[in-house]
């Protein structure tokens, strides 16, 4: 039985080479073919560049906190859970990416552009022709895969008042427009943020046909990022000061109050003589001293505040900062020829092995149309 199956494999096997040396022109012709189909579409693809920088995300300086925690002791503040503040997680980062108040900012940032003489904003470059470059790959691809795109803007085709709504802040219901949601789409493919969590890391990274380009939105959006990033942070701190700060005005305006009130009183009983002036001296004093008590604890946590929105202030540390860079990062144009030549290789196999072997079985006469192959 054993002898019978090896015997039966020996035949399949046999067969398989026997079926693709006799597809051998097939399948030399058909890899050529998509290997210069690879050819083409690699010439025809523009070049990308790709700027990055390695960012490490931290919370103030840990030493400054020390010190300022013990001259805050000496002054008898305590701080507590204000210099205890956590950093806001990296994992929230790319949740930032898809705020639309951010989206906004980034591509109506200003930039410099090869073709441009003065610096203009990234919804203009993607949305004026002249600053596109013509590409017959770029061409194709709009009239076939991108068809159904072209037909619906077409249909749905509006005026361009991105700039103008951009600028007048109307309604207070956050919306995008067609032209502004197609831009930032097309922003965020090229953009990339990975976190390393095992190293606790960031990297960011944009790739654009421009050089410059590149760095120069690898760069506002870092900056940006920090920015939004730290008014999460300090958001609640801020509130707490604000409260405290208001809190700190009232128990002084009702202290010097007090102060003045006690004063005026003692100066118009010099010599108490009644007990119930005494009594309302004391009285006075009582609240005076409460005010005082009020006033001198609030100021301490007015100052426990302040420190705290310096502690809590999230800071960026650069690692690897942006550069223009030099060396294209994309198309792989010897990578892309290889790949479709595997393809028409692989194609080709599977026809010679498979379509062929069912049409022999099914199609009379077949045998003769395999010298074709």
């Amino acid at each position: 039985m054993e002898e019978l199956n090896k015997i039966k494999g020996e035949i399949d096997l046999i067969e398989v080479s026997r079926k693709l040396w006799q597809g051998r022109k097939f399948i030399l012709l058909t890899s050529l073919t998509f290997a210069i189909f690879g050819l083409l579409i690699a010439l025809m693809s523009p070049n990308y560049y790709t700027s990055k920088c390695t960012i490490v995300p931290q919370t103030g300086d840990k030493s400054g906190a020390s010190s300022l925690s013990g001259i805050a002791a000496i002054a008898g503040i305590n701080l507590g859970s204000f210099s205890s503040g956590t950093l806001l997680s990296p994992s929230v980062y790319p949740k930032i990416l898809n705020n639309i108040n951010f989206q906004k900012e980034i591509i109506y940032s200003l930039y410099c552009i090869e073709k441009a003489d003065n610096p203009i904003t990234y919804f203009e470059y993607q949305t004026n022709r002249k600053y596109k470059p013509f590409t017959i790959f770029e061409k194709i691809k709009k009239y076939t895969i991108g068809l159904p795109g072209v037909i619906i803007r077409t249909i749905n085709k509006k005026p361009n008042t991105a700039i103008e709504s951009h600028k007048q802040e109307v309604n207070t219901i956050l919306a995008l427009s067609y032209n502004e949601n197609a831009v930032i789409n097309t922003f965020l493919e090229f953009l990339s943020l990975n976190l390393n969590n095992k190293d606790g890391y960031i990297t960011l990274s944009f790739k654009s046909r421009e050089p410059k380009l590149s760095a120069e939105v690898v760069i506002k959006t870092q900056k940006l990022l920090q920015k939004y990033i730290t008014e999460f942070k300090l958001e609640k701190v801020r509130e707490n000061l604000e409260f405290v700060e208001n809190s700190y005005n009232e128990a002084r305006i009702n202290f010097e109050n007090k102060q003045t009130e006690l004063a005026k009183f003692r100066d118009a009983n010099k010599t108490l003589s009644s007990a119930l002036a005494r009594t309302q001296e004391e009285k006075l004093t009582s609240e005076y001293n409460l005010l005082l008590s009020i006033y001198t604890e609030l100021a301490k946590q007015k100052e426990q505040a302040k420190i705290a929105v310096t502690e809590t202030t999230p800071v960026f540390t650069i690692i690897e900062p942006a550069h223009i860079p030099v060396a294209k990062s994309s198309p792989q144009r010897g990578t892309m020829i290889i790949l479709y030549l595997l393809v028409g290789f692989f194609i080709s196999i599977v026809y010679v092995l498979i379509v062929t072997s069912f049409n022999e079985n099914l199609v009379p006469g077949f045998k003769n149309y395999k010298r074709i192959i």
